[in-house]
């Protein structure tokens, strides 16, 4: 079988400067189909994010027999059929790079009259489901996994789910967001109380949709009683694509750069407020509420960075970030610490090793922990990286180019195209010297 493979390679140097706006959000995107669909009517949704992972939570309900239009320029029209009236995949849904709409499937499908399967790909299949196939069989739905806990997911219909209390041990909106939509189905109420704040998008969508949620304090509850009602969504630009050039303007030499239309949900600014601890110059300006959703325009200028402890509090507001708040913290003055984000090293790829296995190859003293990393700012030079198949970490190391002493190559970074398909263009068209290679792997 012959495979594609991608590198990309960046010059040093450059400068990014302009306005842009990023590609929208890949949380709102899935959360868009998946309502959408369950919804009574036509919802149409501006701005969808047309890369691979939110295709394929498009594909699986057009497997299960769901109307979509699009997309089309990010624009989406969805005809519900309400929220029991999905039919049976003819085939197992493969949802290839996309954890987000494998644990959320899973608590969806979890509630219908039909059997389903879940697949993804090699890396996918790595992942770990028991943090959403645990709680969904208290709640008495039947989920059969690996030995390992991984998907191949087989969930059986027809069974009866019950509301249940859970207390998530860690900090999750993908957990939290599965058991709320399989909360949907069950009989009397479904509660999750998260020990720390997390994003917050399917309780917000759920209520434009017309769907009672009620939170309290930490926790958050449905009833199976409600109809989820068709609306309309503008997407905003997603902040983890925004972060890649926050970081990069940031760090780089007589930078000036605006994003427009960016999402600035106060459950996913943590990367915001981590680099104004660093000391980064950052300006968000025209604060306004599209759809349930606060969106703004962030303005990022050149400035010095300085180490810092990062405070625990902002880990699960910046989860996704981190590796490119790594290579800020490579570039800033003093030393950076990461403590509290096991979460890291169970998403693409183990996150924390392979930044800073990378930084270590660019000759920055990075040290891996448990749940973190501690980073030593200091001179990035050239070299040679592997992203290891995780789009945010490709993205994270072309960056760092901005203030390398030498190229950066970076392989294996097809998979840039699962949340960021227009991200070399754009960074091409800001300022960063980047090219890319294609090869064959036999």
């Amino acid at each position: 079988m012959q495979n594609n493979t991608i590198s990309f390679r960046v010059q040093p140097g450059g400068t990014l400067r302009g306005e842009a706006r990023v590609p929208g959000d890949k949380s709102i995107s899935h959360r868009s189909i998946m309502l959408g669909a369950l919804a009574e009517g036509t919802t149409c949704v501006t701005g969808f994010l047309e890369a691979e992972d939110c295709l394929a939570t498009m594909n699986a309900f057009r497997a299960m027999g769901v109307d979509i239009e699009g997309p089309q320029d990010g624009q989406v029209c969805i005809r519900g059929v309400g929220l029991h009236g999905l039919r049976a995949p003819k085939e197992p849904l493969y949802l290839g790079n996309s954890g987000t709409s494998m644990r959320l499937l899973c608590g969806l499908l979890a509630g219908q009259h039909f059997d389903s399967v879940l697949t993804g790909d090699v890396s996918l299949s790595r992942r770990p489901m028991k943090r959403v196939t645990e709680p969904l069989r208290t709640m008495g739905a039947v989920v059969e996994t690996t030995e390992a806990g991984t998907a191949p997911l087989k969930i059986r219909g027809s069974t009866k789910l019950r509301g249940i209390h859970y207390d998530m041990p860690v900090a999750s909106a993908q957990v939290k967001s599965c058991l709320l939509l399989a909360g949907l189905y069950a009989a009397g109420r479904t509660c999750v109380r998260e020990p720390a704040p997390t994003r917050d998008h399917t309780e917000r969508m759920l209520a434009g949709f017309s769907y009672p949620v009620v939170r309290e304090g930490d926790t958050v509850c449905v009833q199976p009683d409600g109809r989820l009602v068709a609306c309309d969504i503008d997407v905003p630009g997603d902040i983890s694509s925004a972060a890649f050039f926050m970081v990069g303007a940031a760090i780089g030499e007589d930078a000036d750069v605006t994003l427009r239309h960016v999402g600035v949900n106060p459950t996913r600014t943590g990367v915001l407020d981590i680099l104004r601890l660093m000391g980064a110059d950052i300006q968000v300006v025209d604060v306004r509420e599209m759809g349930g959703e606060p969106v703004a325009d962030i303005r990022i200028r050149s400035s010095r960075l300085r180490g810092i402890e990062i405070p625990q509090e902002l880990v699960p507001l910046a989860i996704d970030e981190f590796p490119v708040l790594f290579v800020a913290a490579a570039c800033a003055e003093g030393e950076t610490r990461l403590t509290g984000a096991e979460e890291l090293r169970v998403k693409e790829s183990d996150r924390i090793q392979v930044m800073a296995d990378g930084l270590q190859a660019l000759g920055i003293d990075a040290q891996p922990t448990p749940d973190g990393m501690i980073v030593r700012g200091g001179k990035l030079s050239g070299g040679k990286v592997n992203s290891h198949g995780d789009h945010r970490i490709a993205m994270a190391f072309s960056v760092a180019a901005l203030r390398a002493a030498g190229l950066i190559e970076i392989d294996d970074c097809a998979n840039v195209n699962t949340s960021f398909p227009s991200f070399v263009e754009l960074a091409r068209d800001m300022g960063l010297n980047i090219s890319v290679i294609f090869g064959e792997i036999l």
